[in-house]
């Protein structure tokens, strides 16, 4: 990949709001130019979609808690774990990982109280055990995946 590529990635990847002026202008490129590149950035796939990061303790959920969802036995549908963390609002991610469990989900919610209360709702749902982790403190999050080019 082209370093201009490169940090153009890095700055959208920062601020996905910036101009196509600024863009150009941290980049030496035209506004027409950075535009241009965007785009095709934007069709190579490299760039999937724009969206707002929306603060969790502003709108009461504050608590942060990671879950570890294990199928028991044969009985559990995978298809249907699924469906049934995708209805739930407090789930805001859900990955299919190896190793002793079978999901790994985030859930934000506000209180204790409610993480418990969503914690009784999956395992009444579905034949499954949880293991939760609660984050205290994030250290870092949503780190890019492309860093400006060195030079």
């Amino acid at each position: 990949m082209e370093s201009t590529d490169q940090k153009i990635l890095a700055l959208l990847t920062r601020d996905g709001r910036m101009s196509f002026t600024d863009i150009g202008r941290e980049t030496g490129l035209s506004t027409s130019a950075a535009q241009q590149r965007v785009r095709r950035l934007e069709q190579r796939g490299l760039i999937t979609g724009y969206r707002a990061r929306l603060d969790g303790r502003v709108l009461g959920r504050s608590l942060v808690a990671f879950i570890q969802i294990t199928p028991l036995g044969q009985s559990a549908d995978d298809s249907s774990i699924v469906e049934l963390l995708e209805r739930m609002p407090e789930i805001t991610a859900c990955y299919s990982v190896a190793g002793d469990a079978s999901y790994l989900c985030r859930a934000d919610v506000g209180t204790p109280e409610e993480l418990d209360d969503l914690l009784t709702r999956i395992r009444l749902a579905q034949s499954i055990t949880t293991s939760t982790t609660v984050v205290l403190r994030t250290m870092f999050a949503d780190k890019p995946l492309v860093d400006e080019p060195e030079g």
